[in-house]
Parts: C-alpha cells; structure tokens; sequence
C-alpha cells in the first residue's frame, strides 16, 4: 500500500506543531525520524514511537513550556493523532484493533488499540512517587 503519509500543522496561542508522518517511507530498520521539541524526554519518546512504529516520522514541537510541558504534548498528540488518521485514509488492508506487551527497560507496557473512531485513553500505573520523571510532569 502506497501513499500513506500526511502533513499537519496544529498552531494555537500555546504551541506551534507541525507533522510529517509517512507510514510507508523507509524499509524496516532504516525508519527517518527527524524531531525537535523543547522536552528531552518527550523527544525520546517520539523518536521510540517512530522507531518501533517502523514509520518515517518529521515532527516539530514548539511551546509555551515556560509554564509547563501541558500544552506541548497534548498538541502534539493531537496533531499526531490527526497524522495517523488521515495516512490511513479509509484503512483499507489494516486491522481494525491489535494489542503488544512488551518488556522495556526497567517497565512493562501494554497497549490496546482499536481504530473504530471512538477515542478513549485509560491509563494506569503503579509505582510512580509523585508527579514528575526527571523534569517530565
């Protein structure tokens, strides 16, 4: 399946993202992953996600994180969010749901995604004292 790439560009008051997500760019291993936002550890996580994604992944992030990382990340899922929706066009060839645990360093994630149109996040985690990792609320 070909073409399946999208470029989006979400700018508010707080933030000013733009993403160019091609889900077919690169043979497995060789994924480009081009980021720059202002939160080392959020960029870290990106470039995880596009690494292990196997997708070509642009992405740049700029915002008000004199305040916090908020409004930064949550746009930037937003928009990346709307990047996945419109590569996929009318998801033709996919799965409408699948599921990974996988073991990672020192914690084990389990992701369950079903592609239906309805959003929803649970999220849960055990063992984190307080709000923050390292600088990352």
């Amino acid at each position: 399946m070909a073409g399946r790439r999208a470029l989006i560009r979400r700018e508010t008051r707080e933030t000013q993202i733009h993403v160019d997500l091609d889900l077919d760019g690169s043979v497995a291993g060789s994924e480009e992953r081009t980021l720059s936002t202002p939160i080392p550890f959020f960029t870290h996580m990106l470039d995880a996600f596009g690494r292990h994604g196997l997708f070509d992944l642009t992405l740049t992030a700029r915002g008000d994180i004199e305040i916090d990382g908020h409004h930064t990340v949550e746009d930037t899922g937003l928009a990346l969010g709307e990047a996945l929706k419109a590569a996929l066009g009318d998801k033709a060839g996919i799965c409408r749901f699948g599921e990974a645990t996988v073991p990672m360093d020192e914690t084990l994630a389990q992701a369950v995604v079903d592609f239906s149109g309805r959003p929803h996040l649970t999220f849960l985690v055990e063992g984190l004292s307080g709000k923050w990792v390292g600088d990352f609320d």
